[in-house]
């Protein structure tokens, strides 16, 4: 450490154990430092990160309170209160697989694992600071959000031999610089020019970003999928890859592709948010209500602990509930209560009356009590005032048309559809719900809860027809449901057998069904009868 850059440089340390503060004080002495601020929770580092211009934070991960060091980064990273310029550097002794990728995601300037000696943190600081220091310029433009003036002094600090040890972060930084700027052709060529020469993740993923937003989504799949083998950018790449299946409408290989990525970092709250949206669009009750349930566990006490993750959160529960088997739903009720409790606990000022009566209407039908749910919607209907949410005045079509009152539900439709169309949300995820939603309340009269036994009544009666379109209905809305995969497969071997008209997409229909029931964990009774339709549907193939 160069002893003039240690006395010019301001520390801000945030610790919160007492041997590992001493250590790094100590260190940080022997490398030169003088100018150092200690603070002990996330609060307090953003406070003194408000009041004073830090060269650097120093960072715990594992601090103890207010979400430690995560939150503080993440806080920092939404509010834009940390100027570029500015080091930050995560401290840690957990050094699990899920922790690294959770403090990737954030992307700080370095990480450094604990215990450290003086000669690693001397390595490590000198080489953030030393960085910082030369590419402040480039970085005060990018503050501004000049970006035109960023990327001219990024191309001028590439000219200088200097500065070559900080060439791979400049080209990196150019790069990205020119998607942000839609100069795709331009940024392609440029990362390919650095992969010819040496075969960067990131320059790759540039190629591959450049390629998504010109729409040339084979290319650009063939490249994720390279790195996605790679451990390093792999998380990064299933991320990159959902987004280019969202574009292709692929929204099952979309949600598989962000559950992967969830599970590799699951403090990532956007992505989450995003697998709720892709589960509700591909029918994935259960994922939906694991993502909701996943968002409170991890928000809590952190930027994201608002009373809508709650609402989330209990909403998803009923949508689960009430397209679950008999056996689950009083479990799942139990659950969404659960959320209602925390809601309250955590949020006790919430103003909140509208949308817990939508939600407990919901419950009251889901007890077949469809007399007091209507009841507690009927002052509700009429109003699609802006002060409501999205969210909340969709979950109150969806209750409205749970008791039947079909045309009030497609008018609150229509409405938010209608606001939404203004508004961007993550890769129009939320149009494209809406759209849908409408589309199967418009043909679908009845709700999911009772699609099925009807269609069953109506089959044990005889009335091919009518139980063929029915469990049809049923099977649109609950495709990942095995009873309804079961009993729309055998209604439509049942129609075939009796000559009944079917429709085009019937062999369609049976592949999904398939597809369904092959994964699934079937009774006993189930396999048998699955057994059997197969073994004429395998008949049927044979003449």
């Amino acid at each position: 450490m160069k002893l003039q850059l240690a006395k010019n440089t301001k520390l801000l340390i945030a610790e919160d154990q007492v041997l590992a503060k001493s250590h790094i004080h100590y260190a940080l002495e022997q490398l030169g430092f003088r100018n150092m601020d200690y603070v002990d929770r996330p609060s307090h580092a953003l406070s003194a990160i408000q009041e004073h211009d830090y060269d650097a934070i120093i960072c715990s991960y594992n601090l103890r309170s207010e979400q430690g060091g995560y939150f503080l980064l993440e806080q920092l990273n939404a509010d834009h209160a940390l100027p570029l310029a500015s080091a930050f550097i995560f401290t840690s002794a957990d050094t699990s697989t899920e922790v690294v990728h959770a403090i990737i995601e954030l992307q700080p300037d370095e990480f450094i694992a604990k215990p450290f000696s003086v000669n690693e943190l001397d390595r490590r600081l000198s080489r953030v600071l030393s960085r910082k220091k030369a590419l402040k310029n480039v970085y005060a433009f990018m503050d501004k959000k000049d970006y035109e003036k960023a990327i001219a002094e990024v191309e001028f600090f590439l000219l200088q031999p200097e500065n070559a040890e900080h060439f791979p972060l400049a080209m990196k930084i150019k790069g990205d610089l020119l998607l942000l700027t839609h100069q795709h052709h331009t940024a392609i060529a440029f990362f390919e020019s650095i992969v010819n020469i040496q075969d960067f993740n990131w320059a790759k993923m540039g190629i591959a970003r450049g390629l998504i937003a010109l729409n040339e989504l084979e290319d650009a799949e063939r490249e994720i999928i390279q790195l996605a083998m790679r451990p390093d950018c792999a998380l990064e790449a299933y991320d990159l890859l959902a987004t280019l299946q969202i574009k292709q409408a692929a929204f099952d290989d979309a949600l598989e592709c962000t559950s992967l990525a969830c599970t590799l970092s699951p403090r990532n709250i956007e992505r989450y948010q995003r697998a709720i949206n892709l589960a509700r669009i591909t029918h994935d009750y259960e994922s939906q209500f694991n993502s909701a349930k996943r968002v409170v566990r991890y928000a809590r006490g952190s930027i994201h602990d608002k009373p809508e993750i709650y609402l989330t959160a209990a909403r998803a529960g009923v949508d689960f509930a009430m397209t679950s088997e008999p056996e689950h739903i009083n479990n799942i009720v139990k659950q969404t209560y659960d959320y209602l409790r925390q809601l309250k606990k955590a949020h006790p000022r919430a103003t909140l009356n509208d949308e817990l009566a939508v939600i407990d209407a919901r419950l009251h039908y889901l007890k077949d009590d469809a007399a007091k749910a209507q009841s507690l919607l009927s002052d509700f209907h009429i109003d699609y005032d802006q002060h409501h949410s999205t969210e909340a005045l969709l979950d109150r079509a969806k209750a409205l048309h749970e008791v039947g009152m079909k045309k009030e539900s497609i008018a609150i439709l229509d409405a938010i559809s209608s606001r939404e169309e203004n508004t961007s949300d993550d890769m129009n995820l939320m149009m494209t719900y809406l759209k849908q939603e409408k589309a199967e309340k418009e043909t679908i009269s009845l709700s999911p809860k009772t699609l099925n036994n009807t269609a069953v009544a109506q089959y044990k009666r005889g009335d091919l027809a009518q139980s063929y379109t029915t469990f049809s209905q049923a099977f649109r809305v609950m495709p990942k449901n095995p009873s309804i995969a079961l009993n729309y497969l055998q209604s439509i071997v049942r129609a075939r057998k009796a000559n009944t008209a079917m429709p085009p997409n019937t062999l369609a229909e049976i592949k999904k069904c398939r597809e369904t029931l092959e994964t699934a964990q079937l009774s006993a009774d189930q396999k048998a009868r699955y057994d059997t339709v197969k073994t004429i549907l395998s008949g049927e193939q044979a003449h």
